[in-house]
């Protein structure tokens, strides 16, 4: 088989890029390790930037979302107690929507099936060979037989533990990482949120997000030690922990009830530089990962993917190379302001195991600091909503 632009990984990003690329008459294929049904059960995001929105309309795949999204134009912050809403119209004059991963991913495979778009699930061994030459390809099994996939380019859209980013050379990728000794644990439940925003909070036992996919349909997270296990926290458990650290005023509001789905996740930052490997181009958590107290894993990746689709297309409409050529140094301008803005979050709103009491005073400073000053809360609005494109 021959394609122009072959895509490793079905998730939000390389779906996006298939789509936008198809949209434009730039052939590609989507190889995928895992069933459609796999990929759909990965529950992740729901905080969308306005570029990831802008990539979403480019695709032509924002019915639903305009539909079931829920515009929020502010958050709440607390710290021991102090709290503090930023406002983003009022700071920033933006906002950021909140629509789930899982139907981001549902209406981009729709799409795709919808105009005959070739995405290959279960495409076992997958192999990246001559990268660095003339004639690129791909190899893979496919119901016990092998196949190769010829191409202009490939785009590896397949996740942290994907075949494309270990396809570069060791002496050419340089990778930068913190992990952090903590996770999240989270529980979704079919219950309506405790509060129309998300709010992020900081207590003495660790940290708390309430967050949501729906009015029906919430997401919270609670902070625990990376020895922690599924099966320490039952329900019940986990509701009378969050009730704690929420605070008798606002889990007043707190409707429980059975969870939907429960995981601990660990968090870490993470980039490895270039981004670009002659025809082979990494894009989203191939290329970086980041806390998710920033809300920026999704909205990086589809900002990854629109560098990208506009550097094929200056290729194959107008023979440009500009666009490729800077991929790598375009993306990890934005890559790195979000980087620290994830990192800045998380450092102030968790609690560290190893803090002495100077530190513990140094994030209260870094608190107070940032919200008694107008600039400082207008560039937190400003980094949460999305850095410029």
């Amino acid at each position: 088989m021959r394609t122009k632009v072959a895509i490793i990984g079905a998730g939000p990003s390389g779906l996006l890029l298939g789509q936008i690329l198809s949209k434009h008459g730039i052939d590609n294929i989507i190889l995928e390790r895992q069933t459609g049904d796999y990929v759909l059960g990965r529950i992740r995001a729901g905080i969308l930037e306005s570029v990831t929105i802008d990539g979403l309309k480019r695709a032509g795949v924002t019915e639903n979302l305009e539909k079931y999204g829920l515009v929020h134009t502010g958050c709440e912050l607390v710290f021991d107690d102090k709290s503090y809403r930023v406002d983003f119209e009022k700071e920033v004059n933006r906002h950021v929507v909140v629509y789930g991963q899982t139907e981001v991913t549902r209406d981009l495979m729709n799409a795709r099936e919808s105009i005959g778009a070739t995405t290959i699930y279960e495409a076992a061994d997958v192999a990246l060979h001559d990268v660095d030459g003339e004639n690129p390809y791909v190899t893979y099994t496919k119901d016990g037989q092998e196949h190769r996939l010829y191409c202009d380019f490939i785009a590896g859209c397949d996740g942290f533990h994907g075949v494309s980013r270990q396809t570069i050379p060791a002496d050419i990728l340089k990778t930068y990482e913190r992990v952090y000794p903590f996770g999240w644990l989270g529980l979704m439940s079919e219950t309506p949120p405790v509060a129309d925003e998300l709010i992020y909070l900081k207590h003495e036992r660790g940290f708390v997000l309430c967050s949501q996919r729906s009015k029906t349909r919430s997401r919270y997270y609670l902070q625990v030690p990376l020895t922690d296990k599924i099966e320490d926290w039952s329900d019940e458990r986990f509701w009378e922990e969050l009730r704690t650290r929420l605070g008798p005023e606002r889990s007043a509001n707190l409707i429980t009830g059975p969870s939907l789905e429960k995981s601990i996740a660990p968090l870490r930052s993470f980039v490895s530089e270039p981004m670009r490997y002659h025809k082979l181009f990494l894009a989203g958590d191939a290329a970086h990962i980041v806390p998710p107290t920033g809300a920026k894993g999704l909205n990086l990746a589809a900002s990854d993917v629109l560098y990208l689709s506009d550097a094929f297309m200056d290729f194959y409409t107008n023979d440009d190379m500009t666009g490729i050529e800077g991929y790598s140094e375009r993306c990890l301008k934005r890559i790195w302001g979000a980087e620290r803005f994830s990192w800045f979050m998380t450092n102030m709103l968790h609690t560290f195991p190893e803090n002495d009491a100077w530190s513990k005073k140094m994030q209260e400073a870094e608190f107070n600091q940032l919200f008694n000053s107008e600039y400082g809360v207008r560039l937190l609005a400003e980094n949460y909503v999305g850095l410029p494109y």
